[in-house]
């Protein structure tokens, strides 16, 4: 007696990418017209374009830069927190050595 193999499920689906210029365009026409309708004339979630909407707002020019890349403010945080990591040693150094000449 042969057994049945349950059907393997769909293969998820893979997340679609959408470019800066055309999240830049969509909120352009979200605030044209209204969310629900440029969503649907976009062929794409409302809930999404209302995110990226919101997030137009909040970031501006800064806004949809990709996955990885730093605003300019967190980038100058980065860049000053490894300068203080690094004078924190040289300091610690210079700690030592003071102590050792001063024996």
């Amino acid at each position: 007696m042969k057994t049945q193999q349950p059907e393997s499920s769909p293969e998820p689906r893979k997340r679609r990418k959408y470019t800066k210029e055309f999240k830049e365009q969509a909120v352009r026409l979200a605030q044209q017209i209204s969310a629900s309708q440029a969503g649907s004339d976009l062929a794409i979630s409302v809930t999404m374009l209302r995110d990226w909407v919101r997030t137009h707002g909040a970031e501006g020019a800064e806004a949809f830069r990709g996955q990885g890349n730093r605003t300019a403010v967190d980038a100058e945080m980065a860049r000053m927190r490894r300068e203080i990591a690094v004078l924190k040693q040289e300091r610690e150094s210079l700690k030592k050595a003071a102590a050792y000449f001063l024996e």
